[in-house]
């Protein structure tokens, strides 16, 4: 069938209305009928697949000042707004030029990157385009709805890559976590050789694993307080799991490494007490990779970041250019993402599916419309 008929029987069969997950305020989500959006203008709209719950959904769910502010601080979330940023569609209406512009058919798997850039701002013009002042992410916006719903809208401003037909549908909702993953693990600049330590294996971490592991370290610890999280980094790539629960990790690094530390830290854990046990279990000169959104402030003693080690201490957020390889990796297996999504829940369970990531009883939560 040629393109200008599915498009035109997509267009025409498409529901007026829709089920979505809208996010009003802290802890007040809910389940609504809603309008299906519709493709205006170089404007991508598809049906949802899969959508995953990410920890820092939960965060917002559960009021973190980042998300809501206080009285000295604007929250970054702006009500009412369809939750949700990682997933994965078919598209299944284009609009006029988008096609053409994306190279993409009705049909055809697709996924947008979490921001969608303004292209206006000087971050936007030099190229830097994840650090947008404007700074749009799917699912906590009102005016960028997000793919915790039936059908969602990729504006036509927004990155849009094509996922192979190849690919398992419902793992494909880890591309952006992974993508994310790839550019904290790109961030931490491990050679091959050295001692590297991933802390926290959730969705992240565990990518985390996978996408450091192709880098050779000589040796490769992921941390983490839950030992079924533990067992899949190992089966993802981790050389050796450590839980700070049973046995004192820090004391342990550094015994395997003469007492100098590991080279390269990535916190992925967001909790304060991973970014201090990083600062004491690395070595002098070495890199430390901060990731996690924080649902609390954490206090340090920076003299050690200067005059006590000397650190090169990088932020890393989103996946800016790791797209295409986190499709690559998912879809040929180079990282195992097989064992990561543990459960797969219907949209109007989606209050169960918070649940399960705020108590750590799942890993990746995947809302399936």
């Amino acid at each position: 069938m040629d393109g200008i008929k599915r498009k035109f029987m997509a267009k025409n069969t498409l529901p007026e209305k829709m089920r979505a997950v809208v996010l009003y305020g802290p802890g007040d989500y809910r389940l609504e009928e809603v309008p299906v959006p519709r493709a205006g203008k170089e404007e991508v709209v598809v049906k949802v697949i899969a959508a995953g719950i990410c920890a820092g959904d939960v965060k917002c769910w559960k009021g973190a000042k980042m998300f809501w502010g206080d009285k000295d601080q604007k929250g970054y979330a702006i009500p009412p707004a369809i939750a949700g940023h990682e997933f994965v569609g078919e598209v299944v209406e284009l609009g006029e030029g988008a096609g053409k512009k994306f190279g993409l058919e009705i049909g055809d798997l697709a996924i947008s990157e979490q921001i969608v850039p303004c292209w206006k701002c000087r971050f936007c013009k030099s190229g830097k385009y994840w650090q947008c002042l404007v700074h749009d992410i799917y699912g906590f916006r009102k005016h960028l709805n997000g793919a915790m719903a039936q059908y969602m809208k990729y504006p036509a401003n927004s990155i849009i890559h094509k996922v192979p037909e190849t690919i398992d549908k419902i793992q494909a909702v880890l591309i952006e976590p992974l993508s994310c993953s790839i550019h904290a693990v790109d961030r931490g600049d491990i050679k091959p050789g050295d001692t590297v330590v991933i802390a926290g294996c959730g969705t992240l971490g565990l990518g985390m694993v996978g996408a450091a592991k192709l880098k050779k370290p000589g040796k490769l610890i992921a941390i983490d307080i839950q030992e079924h999280r533990l067992e899949i980094a190992r089966y993802i790539g981790a050389d050796l799991t450590l839980n700070p629960e049973k046995e004192d990790v820090v004391k342990k690094v550094l015994d395997l490494t003469e007492g100098y530390g590991c080279d390269v830290y990535i916190e992925a854990s967001g909790h304060p007490s991973g970014v201090i046990q990083g600062l004491k279990m690395i070595r002098r000169l070495g890199t430390f990779v901060e990731f996690s959104v924080f649902s609390e402030e954490t206090s340090v003693d920076w003299t050690v970041i200067g005059d006590g080690k000397e650190l090169n201490i990088h932020g890393s957020h989103l996946g800016p250019g790791t797209y295409p390889l986190a499709i690559d990796y998912i879809n040929t297996g180079k990282i195992r993402v097989d064992k990561i999504i543990t459960h797969k829940l219907p949209l109007e369970k989606f209050q169960e599916g918070f649940e399960l990531v705020a108590k750590g009883e799942g890993i990746k939560v995947v809302l399936v419309p």
